[in-house]
């Protein structure tokens, strides 16, 4: 990745939130590196480098500033966006695939040889996939020792590394400070034991109201539960499921999150994160959206708006090929009385709305409904058979749906599998595989909200490139307003 200096350098002066995660400077004077924004003096240009992620700062020789806390940016919007071999892989490694499987198992995910990734990573990186996760258990370990009565020995381990040394090792190196020292600056921030209280930043502006709103009017009963007290939802990962609560912070959402196994912490903040779109870049979305005239007002209703995601493909294509017919609300129900009939019950005794008891549960895997008959599922025969068809290739390994997949690949595969159309196919690359650039003009919601603002035939899709997804959110959030009723609404 070639990052022109000279405008790094001004976005530096300027202190340009925007920026933080797109790229880290390193101060030769003072061996640390920052992010963008920090608030310290600017320091003169020839005694600067700019550097493409954390782990290449950090593997240049320079230690995180504890001001600014550059390792706890928003993650780059480029690498969010981009389909090619180094975005599919960092989508991975910040699902933590190289902790769980090392660097061979993220070679066998993306069907790559670990030299043509390395080769790719360091080349857009600056930084080989060792160096990526080396920087991402680093910033896990540092949450754990602020937020946890956990061991040290413990937090070494649940945050990947191999070895107590190598903990210790890295957070000098890294934080210029000992993990006792991390802990005592923060002793009183811990929150009660079991639970994590995190704070999940984002680029503003931020619509997070109107994104919540979107998850909510599709929760699934017993997956999902909104209130005063935001949104909840259980989420499913590597090693256990886990619960969490997401709240409008300001300038950050609130998770609260309670998991099953620590070492789950960089999993489960990666697919937060991908389902509420933090790591987006609202400015130049927004920018691109209301080059057109009809779009401004739009955009500026809800300016940084999202484009939500998924934290399970598999409950994601149920989701779609269940919603295909039928209204929000009837998709609601069918999904509730599956959730209830095959799902896992977990976390008994944990609160929901108002403290009421919630039992919870985890969406169906796709094991589970492999096993069983399409009569056995509260939908038509010829549904329920191709929700059974994707769960044995999901569960087989014929069709994978991860962070790391490619999206034509995918699109092909999912197009071949019974049921799905190239509306679902299309909805699916927007909402598990994150892609920016999806308007689904086929979608009757989309055609109702075309004609309630008076856009039929007006509206230039193309221009909205490479933020059509955005455009078709737009246009879905502009319903709401408009009261439209439709007979066929999205999953």
């Amino acid at each position: 990745m070639v990052i022109d200096g000279n405008a790094a350098y001004r976005a530096l002066q300027s202190r340009d939130p925007r920026f933080d995660g797109v790229f880290f400077v390193g101060v030769h004077t003072t061996g640390i590196y920052c992010r963008p924004s920090c608030s310290a003096r600017t320091p003169h240009r020839k005694n600067i480098d700019f550097y493409p992620s954390a782990a290449a700062a950090q593997r240049a020789g320079f230690r995180a500033c504890k001001r600014c806390r550059p390792d706890a940016t928003p993650g780059s919007a480029d690498w969010n966006a981009r389909a090619d071999l180094a975005g599919r892989a960092v989508r991975l490694i910040a699902d933590g695939v190289v902790d769980r499987a090392g660097v061979p198992g993220l070679a066998s995910s993306l069907g790559y040889s670990e030299r043509q990734i390395t080769r790719a990573l360091v080349s857009e990186m600056g930084a080989p996939p060792l160096a990526l996760a080396r920087a991402q258990r680093a910033q896990t370990a540092r949450i754990l020792l602020e937020r946890t009565s956990m061991t040290a020995a413990d937090i070494a381990f649940a945050a990947g590394f191999s070895s107590i040394r190598q903990f210790n090792d890295t957070v000098r190196e890294v934080f210029a400070t000992t993990p006792s020292a991390l802990r005592a600056a923060h002793r009183n921030g811990r929150a009660e034991p079991g639970v994590l209280e995190l704070r999940l930043p984002f680029r503003a502006p931020m619509d997070l109201n109107t994104t919540l709103g979107f998850l909510a009017a599709r929760a699934i009963p017993g997956v999902e539960v909104i209130s005063e007290e935001g949104y909840g939802r259980t989420l499913p990962l590597p090693h256990g499921p886990a619960l969490v609560w997401l709240r409008d912070g300001g300038d950050h959402v609130r998770a609260t999150l309670k998991m099953t196994d620590h070492r789950d912490l960089a999993a489960a903040v990666a697919r937060i994160r991908r389902l509420l779109d933090l790591d987006a870049d609202p400015v130049a979305v927004d920018q691109t959206l209301s080059c057109q005239a009809a779009l401004a007002p739009l955009v500026r209703q809800r300016a940084g708006l999202r484009s939500p995601g998924a934290v399970d493909p598999f409950e994601m294509v149920v989701r779609a090929i269940v919603g295909q017919q039928v209204s929000v609300a009837g998709a609601r129900t069918i999904l509730g009385r599956l959730a209830a009939a095959h799902g896992t019950e977990v976390f008994a005794d944990q609160a929901g709305t108002q403290g009421a008891a919630v039992c919870w549960r985890m969406f169906p895997t796709p094991q589970a409904l492999s096993e069983i008959a399409a009569e056995d599922l509260p939908m038509p025969r010829a549904r329920g058979r191709s929700i059974i068809s994707i769960a044995r290739a999901i569960a087989t390994g014929e069709l994978v749906l991860d962070a790391g997949s490619d999206r034509a690949t995918a699109r092909e595969q999912l197009l071949a599998q019974p049921g799905i159309g190239t509306w679902t196919a299309d909805y699916l690359l927007m909402r598990v595989l994150g892609h920016p650039d999806v308007y689904l003009s086929s979608d009757l919601g989309i055609k109702h909200a075309l004609d309630g603002l008076g856009l039929r035939g007006l509206l230039d899709e193309a221009a909205a490139a490479p933020w059509r997804s955005y455009l078709t959110h737009h246009l879905w959030a502009s319903l709401s307003s408009q009261k439209t009723t439709v007979a066929k609404d999205i999953a």
